[in-house]
């Protein structure tokens, strides 16, 4: 049998305790069940980490980086609405693939807010740099103000953790879809209000 790397064995430990987050809670996220989960010995594990916290921050940085691959793999050419269209449904969709990353996200964000401050802030932020990012990016034609681009960005995270909560409290996959569509047309009917009078940007008058 081909011998694991400590590299490979990181990426399975994070990927374990993501499920074992969102089972047991942060509280009964155990570096024995982690390790059990990896289908890994317990020492293998303290090989690879020295401490819990070591491998949460590691599962933090996969949290954010699946966000962030949400959201930039919709990176098509389009106007800020079509962009924020698609940052939506990038982030639900993310959610629907697996609703054991939509519950250890939304664990360990709410956690780290209450242990660390900042921390559990972090990947958050992220989220909406991302967005934000992608908002000014689809509106450098003409850049509309960067207040009106804080609206959209905090509109797609109320939608998108809206659509989370419901998803991680039924399971009901069916529901779920007509959900999205649900969630998209009341950011299309909000953009068409809310764009239609979008003032230029100071530099562009």
């Amino acid at each position: 049998m081909p011998r694991i790397s400590a590299a490979q064995r990181r990426s399975d430990f994070i990927k374990a305790a993501v499920e074992v987050i969102a089972t047991y809670g942060i509280e009964g996220a155990t570096t024995r069940r982690i390790a059990e989960q990896a289908q890994a010995n317990l020492a293998m594990l303290h090989y690879c980490y020295g401490s819990k916290e070591d491998l949460f921050a590691d599962v933090y940085e996969f949290v954010a980086g699946r966000y962030r691959d949400a959201l930039e793999n919709n990176d098509s050419p389009g106007d800020v609405a079509e962009t924020a269209r698609r940052l939506l449904r990038g982030v639900m969709e993310c959610y629907l693939e697996s609703a054991s990353f939509a519950m250890a996200a939304m664990e360990l964000i709410s956690w780290a807010r209450r242990q660390h401050g900042d921390r559990g802030i972090e990947v958050y932020d992220k989220a909406l740099e991302t967005v934000r990012t992608a908002l000014r990016d689809a509106g450098s034609d003409q850049p509309i103000e960067p207040e009106i681009v804080e609206e959209i960005a905090f509109v797609i995270a109320a939608l998108a953790d809206g659509f989370a909560a419901n998803w991680l409290t039924y399971g009901d996959r069916s529901a779920a879809l007509g959900q999205m569509e649900l969630a998209t047309s009341v950011l299309d009917s909000w953009l068409a209000a809310r764009l239609g009078s979008t003032p230029v940007a100071p530099s562009q008058r």
